[in-house]
């Protein structure tokens, strides 16, 4: 088969389109024929080299996959060679086959295309994981989401208003605003214009938001933690600025708030399942409802993963950017 390489850390072109060997399933493994994966801030961290996979997962890049099985190791039941499936993968996405443990696997929905499908594992399974089953979102609750227009974001938004939350986002421009106004977002920031802080103290009254869904790390620890309301829950979910902070411990202690950080590549075969289980339980029929979509910005040969890439650096993109196998 072919997957995209990664010979040493380096900007987009260190991303290799080559001949490689053919995954075998394992124990409670199955083999997924790749029809398409996408690109997630995980996979360039990877290709830079701050980031590599977890011990036993695929050297190649690549979180989440769509496609059909066509093979089954030994200790699998109720799947079946053929069935359209979509993952959530330790790595090995950007590839023409993958194997996969069974409990991360997910059916395709309803009413999604298979491609399509590629765009939902890593997503929901980060938002439903973190929003829901850690930080417990409840109705009428606000939830301020950084990086609205992501394709976390965009799935945040969406499963958020689904159980009757009230929804903040930031985002760097008008267009992206809109979109999330479009999918349902309630009070809409612009980061490079505002200060996100004093517009959510505004729009709530003084209250400020119950969750904060971040990706920003170290430069929002501070202002996040101003931006809660009182039992508050913070959710980190990424570094993009930086990864050491002060922070004000009496704030926190005066608001009740809490903060957790979590990362889902390296958790343990069991936590992932279990994730993916109330996924398939929670959310899966609200896709199927028509409430929820994935939002795919475009698709792109998953050759050109390099190009992929680079329009997730400069931000260009609005969802998920898939990459589709030859």
């Amino acid at each position: 088969m072919h997957a995209i390489t990664i010979s040493e850390p380096g900007g987009p072109e260190a991303l290799v389109w080559g001949e490689v060997p053919d995954p075998v399933a394992g124990e409670g493994e199955v083999v997924v024929e790749v029809v398409a994966s996408a690109v997630n801030r995980a996979d360039i961290m990877q290709r830079q080299g701050f980031y590599d996979p977890p011990p036993g997962a695929s050297s190649y890049p690549g979180l989440e996959c769509s496609g059909r099985i066509v093979e089954i190791g030994p200790g699998v039941s109720g799947w079946s060679v053929g069935d359209e499936v979509c993952a959530l993968l330790a790595g090995g996405g950007y590839a023409e086959k993958v194997a996969v443990p069974a409990g991360q696997l997910l059916p395709v929905p309803a009413g999604v295309d298979l491609k399509q499908a590629a765009a939902l594992p890593e997503v929901v399974c980060t938002v439903w994981s973190n929003v829901f089953m850690v930080a417990h979102l409840r109705p009428a609750e606000t939830l301020l989401v950084h990086g609205g227009s992501s394709g976390i974001g965009t799935m945040a938004i969406q499963l958020a208003k689904a159980v009757g939350a009230k929804v903040a986002v930031t985002a760097g421009t008008k267009e992206k605003l809109d979109y999330c106004a479009e999918l349902g977002a309630d009070i809409l920031i612009n980061y490079r214009e505002q200060d996100f802080v004093a517009e959510l103290q505004q729009a709530t009254g003084g209250a400020g938001a119950d969750v904060i869904l971040d990706n920003m790390g170290a430069k929002y620890l501070d202002r996040n933690v101003q931006a809660l309301a009182v039992n508050g829950r913070l959710a980190i979910i990424g570094m993009q600025g930086g990864i050491k902070a002060e922070l004000n411990i009496a704030t926190l202690l005066g608001k009740r708030a809490a903060i957790s950080a979590t990362s889902l590549r390296a958790r343990p075969l069991g936590e992932k399942a279990a994730i993916v289980a109330a996924v398939r339980e929670h959310v899966w029929p609200l896709i199927e409802a028509g409430q929820i979509r994935p939002v795919v910005d475009r698709e792109l040969p998953m050759s050109e993963a390099g190009t992929a890439h680079q329009v997730l650096e400069d931000s260009g993109h609005i969802g998920k950017v898939l990459l589709v196998a030859p």
